[in-house]
C-alpha cells in the first residue's frame, strides 16, 4: 500500500514537471523582452543593446529592447516581477533598483531579493563628476570651495542612485549646500546641464563622455576610489573629498521561478559573451567593465550590495521617501 501510494506521488510530480521541462528544452520558442529602467542613451540601455543583439543571434530569436524609464527603476522592475517565470522576460538593471531603492523608499512594489532569480553580473560602472564650462572650477576642490563661498547658488540634477548617493555624499562630507532637482531620466539631465540649468551632476560615462569631448562639460573627478582605466585623467574625487567611494553595477535578473533549466542556458550564453574581449571593448566604449558572475555569486553579491548602499544613504544621510 506504500509502495502504491508512493509510485502515485512521483507519478503525479513527474506529470506537474513534465510540461516545464518540456518547455526548457524548446526554449526559447518566441521572441524575449529585455526589460531596461532607464532611458535610451543611458549606459544601461547601451549595454542592453549589446548583450541583445549577441543572444540575438545565439539564442536564434529576437531580443527585443523595452525601455521603461521613470522612479529610479521601480516602474520597469514592477513590470519584471510580475511577468511570467518563463524566460521569455530578462531584466538588465543597476544597484539603483536592487541595492539603493529599498533603502531611498519606505515600500516598492517590488521586492528586489524574492521577486527574482539572477542570471549573470555584467559589469561596473565609475560615474564622473562634472560641471559647465562657465563654473570658474577645474577640480573637486575647486568645486567644493566654490560651493561655500556660493552657498545655495549651485544645483545638480540626479536621474538615478548613484547620481544621487554620490553627490549628496559629497556635499556631506565637504559640508557644502547644492541644491538637487529630480530627472526621470539621465539624457533630460544632462541636457539641462548643458544649457546651464544645472550646473553640476554626477553621470555615467556613456551619457557625460559625448558632451565633454564636445566642450560642454568639464570632468571634474570619478566616482571610485582609484583612477578607472576608462578615463585615466580623470582624479578620484576622494582626493579632495576623503570617504568618496562608489560605483554603480549592472546584472541581469529573470522573474522569480523561472526554470533553472533556461536560468542556466541564459547565465551559460552571457557568461560567454562577456568573457570576449570584443564585447568588453564595446562595453567599455559605453563606460562600463565588464566583471561577469554566475548566478550564485551574482546572489550573494546582490545581498551585499543591498547593505553596502544602506549604509552609505545612512552616512550621507538622505531619508526614505
Amino acid at each position: 500500500m506504500v509502495r502504491t501510494a508512493l509510485a502515485a506521488l512521483l507519478a503525479s510530480l513527474a506529470g506537474v514537471m513534465a510540461p516545464a521541462a518540456q518547455a526548457a528544452d524548446r526554449y526559447p520558442s518566441k521572441p524575449i523582452r529585455l526589460i531596461v529602467p532607464f532611458a535610451a542613451g543611458s549606459a544601461t540601455d547601451a549595454t542592453a543593446r549589446v548583450l541583445g543583439h549577441e543572444l540575438s543571434r545565439r539564442l536564434a530569436q529576437n531580443v527585443v529592447v523595452e525601455n521603461r524609464a521613470g522612479a529610479f527603476g521601480q516602474i520597469a522592475a514592477q513590470a519584471a516581477a510580475r511577468s511570467a517565470p518563463d524566460g521569455y522576460t530578462l531584466f538588465i538593471t543597476s544597484n539603483t533598483t536592487h541595492s539603493a531603492n529599498p533603502h531611498l523608499y519606505r515600500t516598492l512594489p517590488y521586492d528586489p531579493v524574492e521577486d527574482f532569480d539572477p542570471v549573470a553580473k555584467v559589469g561596473i560602472l565609475p560615474f564622473l563628476l562634472v560641471v559647465t564650462p562657465g563654473l570658474p572650477v577645474h577640480s573637486t576642490a575647486e568645486l567644493v570651495a566654490y560651493a561655500k563661498a556660493h552657498p545655495e547658488a549651485l544645483s545638480y540634477g540626479t536621474p538615478n542612485s548613484t547620481s544621487l548617493v554620490a553627490m549628496e555624499t559629497i556635499k556631506h562630507l565637504a559640508r557644502v549646500s547644492i541644491e538637487r532637482v529630480q530627472y526621470r531620466a539621465s539624457p533630460e539631465a544632462v541636457l539641462d546641464l548643458t544649457a546651464g540649468r544645472l550646473q553640476v551632476m554626477v553621470a555615467d560615462l556613456a551619457i557625460a563622455m559625448p558632451q565633454v569631448k564636445a566642450g560642454k562639460l568639464r570632468v571634474l573627478g570619478v566616482t571610485t576610489a582609484k583612477r578607472t582605466a576608462l578615463l585615466p585623467s580623470a582624479p578620484p574625487i576622494m582626493d579632495a573629498v576623503p570617504g568618496v567611494d562608489l560605483a554603480g553595477w549592472f546584472g541581469v535578473f529573470v522573474p522569480a521561478g523561472t526554470p533553472q533549466e533556461i536560468v542556466a542556458r541564459l547565465s551559460g550564453e552571457l557568461l560567454d559573451i562577456l568573457s570576449r574581449p570584443d564585447i568588453r571593448t564595446k562595453l567599455a566604449s559605453v563606460g562600463v567593465e565588464a566583471d561577469p558572475l554566475g548566478p550564485e555569486a551574482f546572489g550573494r553579491f546582490v545581498r551585499e550590495q543591498i547593505e553596502r548602499w544602506g549604509r552609505l544613504i545612512r552616512a550621507a544621510g538622505i531619508q526614505p521617501e
